[in-house]
C-alpha cells in the first residue's frame, strides 16, 4: 500500500495527515503557535488531597490544575535539595503532601470539563523504545509478532534495565540492528539522567521537558517501513522536518519531499478539507446500501450499523445483514482511527441469527482494530447484541480538535 504522511498549513493551522493511497486514515490538527502540554514534564505543586478516592490535585502553572492518581503513582521524583548521583538512583516510594513539589508529565489532555491527567511514571519516547521511569522491567509492542524477535529485543533491552527505569520496545524496533536500539535507549537514558538532576532544583512549574510537536511525533510514531514519503509544502516545517530526521532517524531521511507545484495547492491536491468535514459527519453510506450513524457523547461513542437500502428486494435476509455487517466492521475500524475516537465505544449491529456469523464478524473486527497504531480492544458482544470496543486515548477526538480551530479563527 503507498502510504504517505503530508503535512501542511492551513491558515495558522497544522494539518498532519496519513494516506493509504487515496484514504486519509488518520489526522490530526494543531495551531502553529499551539502551546500543547501533552506529554511535557513540569515540576508541580500538591494543592489538594482527595484521600476518598486516593487522588490530589496537582498544580503545572498558575490556576492550571491537573488529576494525579496516587494509587498509580507509588515513587514520585520530589524536589530535594541534595544533589543527585547516579549511585544513588533507585525507585523511592514515598507520599505526597500538601504542598510538596514533584515531577509529572501530563499524560492526558483536558476534555470538556475534565482536568488534564499527570504522572510522576514518566516517559521518554523513541522511535525504538520508550523509557519508563518506575517501571524496571522490558515490554515488547504486542504488535510484534515473531517470537525469536520479542526474544531478541527483550534480550537487548535488559542489559540496560536499571533500578528506577525499564523500557517498552516499540513496534518499530523489529528487526532493526541492535546497536540503533542500543543508541537510542543510552540517548533516552542520558535525558532522564539529566532531567532528574537539575529538574529538581528548578522553581516551581518550571516546564523541564517538552514533547516534540504533533507532526513530529507523526513522523516518530509512523511505521516508517511502510511510509513511502513524508510530504510538506510549508519551508518552516520541512527545515524543522529535516533538522530532526537528520538528528533521530537519518535513514529515513531520503523519504522527506518538498512540495512546490505552483498550479495546485498540496492541501488541494489530496483533497484535505473535504476529507476533514467528511470525517467529523455523523452519516456515512456504505458501498452495500447500509449506513453508519457516529456520535460521540460526554460518556462514550455510540456507533449504528443500519440496512438502509441493502435490504431492498434481498430473499437472502440474513446472508445480507452478514454482508453489511462485514463491511461496517472494516468501515468502523477505519472511523474509529481516522475520527480518534477514544474510550468506550459501543457498536450496534445488525441482529443476526446464527452463531457462526456473530463469531465471523467478530473475528474480522478484531482483525481490522488490530491494525490500529494505537491500542485498541475488542471486549464483547453483550446479551443484547451490542460489541463494546475500548481504545486509548491519546489526542483529543478530531471533531474537537475542528471545534478549537474554528474557535481560533473566529468561524461557528
Amino acid at each position: 500500500m503507498d502510504s504517505k504522511l503530508v503535512i501542511t498549513k492551513n491558515e495558522n493551522t497544522i494539518i498532519s495527515a496519513s494516506f493509504e493511497g487515496k484514504d486519509m486514515v488518520q489526522v490530526s490538527l494543531n495551531a502553529s503557535q499551539e502551546a500543547g502540554i501533552l506529554g511535557n514534564i513540569y515540576l508541580g505543586k500538591v494543592k489538594n488531597i482527595l484521600k476518598n478516592i486516593n487522588a490530589a490535585f496537582v498544580e503545572i502553572a498558575d490556576g492550571r490544575m491537573c488529576y494525579y492518581s496516587m494509587s498509580e503513582n507509588q515513587y514520585p521524583i520530589m524536589a530535594k535539595s541534595q544533589e543527585y548521583r547516579r549511585e544513588e538512583a533507585g525507585l523511592l516510594a514515598e507520599k505526597i503532601r500538601i504542598g510538596d513539589e514533584l515531577l509529572v508529565q501530563v499524560t492526558k489532555e483536558d476534555v470538556k470539563t475534565k482536568a488534564p491527567v499527570v504522572s510522576a511514571n514518566l516517559n521518554f519516547t523513541g522511535k525504538f523504545v520508550a523509557l519508563t521511569y518506575g517501571k524496571p522491567a522490558v515490554g515488547v509492542s504486542s504488535k510484534i509478532n515473531d517470537e525469536a524477535e520479542r526474544r531478541r529485543l527483550k534480550n537487548i533491552a535488559k542489559a540496560h534495565v536499571r533500578a528506577e527505569y525499564g523500557f517498552i520496545i516499540r513496534t518499530n524496533a523489529a528487526y532493526v540492528a541492535e546497536e540503533k536500539i542500543v543508541a537510542e535507549m543510552e540517548r533516552l537514558a542520558a535525558t532522564y539522567e539529566e532531567l532528574r538532576r537539575y529538574g529538581v532544583h528548578q522553581s516551581r512549574f518550571s516546564l523541564l521537558y517538552k514533547t516534540p510537536p504533533n507532526y513530529i511525533c507523526d513522523i516518530r510514531d509512523s511505521y516508517t517501513d511502510d511510509v513511502m514519503e513524508f510530504i510538506t509544502d510549508d519551508e518552516e516545517l520541512y527545515i524543522n522536518m529535516k533538522e530532526y530526521l537528520e538528528l533521530y532517524q537519518p535513514e529515513d531521511l531520503p523519504k522527506l519531499r518538498f512540495y512546490s507545484d505552483p498550479l495546485i495547492s498540496l492541501s488541494n491536491l489530496y483533497g484535505i478539507n473535504e476529507k476533514l468535514e467528511n470525517a467529523v459527519r455523523p452519516f456515512v453510506w456504505l458501498k452495500s446500501g447500509g449506513s453508519l450513524v457516529i456520535q460521540p457523547t460526554e460518556a462514550l461513542t455510540v456507533i449504528d450499523v443500519n440496512t438502509g437500502k441493502a435490504v431492498a428486494g434481498k430473499k437472502q435476509v440474513q446472508e445480507t445483514f452478514l454482508k453489511v455487517n462485514r463491511e461496517a466492521a472494516k468501515e468502523i475500524a477505519r472511523q474509529i482511527r481516522l475520527r480518534n475516537l477514544s474510550g468506550i465505544i459501543i457498536i450496534d449491529f445488525i441482529d443476526m441469527e446464527l452463531k457462526k456469523d456473530k463469531e465471523l464478524l467478530m473475528e474480522e473486527l478484531e482483525g481490522y482494530l488490530k491494525k490500529d497504531p494505537v491500542k485498541t480492544t475488542l471486549v464483547d458482544m453483550t446479551t443484547l447484541g451490542l460489541v463494546e470496543v475500548t481504545r486509548k486515548k491519546v489526542r483529543k477526538p478530531l471533531h474537537e480538535q475542528l471545534e478549537e480551530v474554528r474557535k481560533q479563527h473566529g468561524k461557528d
